[in-house]
């Protein structure tokens, strides 16, 4: 396995709160993908699993080496089966990104409490 790079973030719960509660719908388009909207929308997920999830793909994006800008966060989708370890799917331009780096894997972790939310990412060929 060869690291291709890393990536960590680290978010604000009371900051992800107050852009949500300001411009809920917006915030949530720009951010998740449909099938996370989904998720989010079903399970009514708090504040502090989608702040986990911002700070996912935002270290995602680290990890492939070109941050938020080029790459939109609706491009990073994190799988996050309850009990199992969260997995990652790139869409758009962040596949395209990773395929010319040659990144064929990513590892993430996710962790938050009550007013901090952190996640670690690395990108594999």
């Amino acid at each position: 396995m060869n690291v291709k790079g890393i990536g960590v973030d680290l978010v604000s719960v009371d900051r992800i709160t107050r852009v949500y509660d300001k411009f809920p719908e917006r915030f949530i388009e720009r951010i998740l993908t449909d099938d996370e909207k989904a998720q989010f929308e079903a399970k009514g997920l708090s504040m502090q699993t989608l702040a986990a999830r911002f700070a996912a793909k935002e270290a995602v994006l680290k990890a492939i080496g070109c941050g938020i800008g080029p790459a939109a966060m609706k491009d990073v989708e994190i799988i996050a089966p309850p009990g199992k370890q969260p997995a990652v799917r790139l869409h758009g331009l962040a596949s395209i990104l990773a395929g010319r780096k040659n990144i064929n894997n990513i590892f993430i972790s996710m962790s938050h409490e009550q007013n901090i939310a952190c996640a670690f990412a690395t990108a594999t060929a």
